[in-house]
């Protein structure tokens, strides 16, 4: 059986060279390359051809999240998201780009190296934390009715989906800040949704953006 080529993407120098290091002593396993930003992780993959890409989210010239779309039309690899940032939002878009898994960095070598095996099989492996967090975010509302809303909190409730601050909702809709909060309470309230993050993901589910 031949080795899971692997391309470890990380804007930081001393972690992406750390993982590969203790990814390339695991048996069944090699490190092709490693690269700083998506850009260089895009060129790379399409010269290298790994089987799998160890992507970090958040970084320079090209996130992450960019990459892995980009990833996904030309190089035919899988892509895990390794990160150490559980944002919901960040799941949620990861998930919907094709992303074979998401996993934080806090874990062993060993494990790191099982999800990358189990990657390359086909087998989607997210962290707990990760998984939590996507279950929350795709747990469709209690009462799923923008009908419910007035006109001014769909306004409001679009401006939030579109990652306006209250303030900028306040300046953009002639209201204080104050009212803008209270808006945004009533429709999480009505809409029984947790936060602006859900928030922005049924505006986006229902057609309200």
């Amino acid at each position: 059986m031949t080795d899971v080529r692997v391309l470890v993407v990380d804007d930081q120098r001393l972690i992406r060279e750390s993982i590969a290091s203790l990814l390339d002593i695991q048996d069944g396993i090699t490190v092709v390359g490693t690269a700083g930003d998506g850009q260089e992780a895009v060129d790379l993959a399409v010269s290298l051809a790994p089987d799998v890409v160890l992507m970090d989210v958040r970084m320079p010239v090209m996130d992450g999240i960019e990459a892995l779309a980009v990833l996904r039309e030309r190089v035919p690899c899988r892509v895990v998201m390794l990160t150490t940032f559980d944002d919901e939002d960040y799941v949620v878009r990861a998930l919907r780009g094709g992303a074979s898994g998401y996993l934080l960095k806090d874990r062993p070598a060993r494990e790191l190296a099982a999800a990358v095996r189990l990657a390359h099989d086909g087998i989607a492996q997210f962290d707990p934390a990760a998984a939590t967090r996507l279950a929350n975010a795709l747990q469709p509302p209690r009462t799923p009715r923008e009908h419910s809303l007035t006109e001014r909190e769909i306004e409001v409730l679009r401006l939030v989906a579109a990652g306006r601050t209250n303030r900028e909702i306040g300046r953009r809709l002639h209201l204080a800040e104050g009212t803008v909060k209270n808006h945004i309470s009533r429709v999480l309230g009505r809409l029984g949704l947790r936060d602006r993050t859900q928030a922005a993901l049924y505006a986006r589910d229902h057609g309200l953006l």
